[in-house]
């Protein structure tokens, strides 16, 4: 008989807004496999995990779950989901880092019928991620550039895997909106928005939101102890982005800025 299944969890998140319809708790997952500049949840990062694990207290090293713990703390606010057609978000780092713990999480949380939203780096092996596919209600997937080369630097992995698992989910016909995190002087400019929004119209993905770049994180990297490559950047707001969003919808696009 198999044991029961455990997880690392580094922040439960009531009452979110910001990462599908309605109201919203947000799971958040560690581990990653990306190590992005700007990350604003460095203890995610599995090339930190063991600067993490020395810091105190437990949303740093995470706190460790059973698919039945986390879906307790979900349970609390179901009333707020069905008023708000909300639910449960994993996010993370990148929840499939934690295969058989996120699947199963998945899975009970549709069988007590929480509407279910994944969001995902999309960097996870193929037969992974199309196995996540059969337990989700909503995709987040996130892009970070159009070009591998400049993912590599930016983020440590190339984003062929990435493009390949979201053509997957496009020929699934599973409901996406693919994630853009704006970011100066790594994805920013005119060209980029153009060649971004030029291939996720031609792969048919229909909505796109933009993400400006903020600051939030920059006070993990001092408790890491780790060099933190976006201080000192000026965040990004909405008005910023007026004219890298028209790019998304002169392709056609659905695009927001959140």
């Amino acid at each position: 008989m198999k044991g029961p299944v455990y997880g690392k969890v580094f922040n439960i998140q009531r009452f979110s807004l910001n990462d599908g319809p309605g109201i919203r708790t947000v799971v958040f997952l560690s581990g990653c496999p990306l190590c992005c500049r700007w990350c604003s949840n460095p203890e995610s990062q599995n090339h930190n995990r063991e600067r993490a694990e020395r810091c105190d207290g437990e949303s740093m090293s995470g706190k460790r779950y059973t698919p039945q713990g986390v879906l307790a703390e979900v349970e609390k606010d179901r009333c707020f989901y069905e008023e708000s057609g909300g639910g449960m978000t994993l996010s993370g780092g990148e929840p499939l880092q934690q295969h058989a713990f996120c699947m199963e999480v998945l899975r009970q949380a549709g069988e007590a019928g929480f509407h279910r939203t994944l969001e995902t780096t999309g960097h996870a092996p193929e037969d992974t991620f199309r196995q996540m596919l059969s337990q989700v209600d909503l995709l987040l997937f996130d892009l970070k550039h159009w070009q591998s080369e400049r993912h590599i630097w930016g983020t440590g992995v190339g984003n062929e895997l990435i493009l390949k698992n979201l053509c997957v989910a496009l020929q699934q016909g599973m409901p996406l909106v693919v994630r853009i995190p704006v970011i100066p002087g790594f994805n920013d400019s005119r060209e980029d928005g153009a060649n971004m929004a030029s291939l996720l119209s031609r792969m048919g993905v229909q909505k796109v939101e933009l993400l400006p770049f903020h600051q939030l994180g920059e006070k993990k990297y001092e408790q890491l102890e780790i060099p933190y490559a976006m201080k000192g950047v000026g965040q990004l707001h909405p008005e910023d982005l007026q004219g890298y969003e028209a790019l998304f919808r002169a392709q056609g696009l659905c695009c927001r800025t959140d």
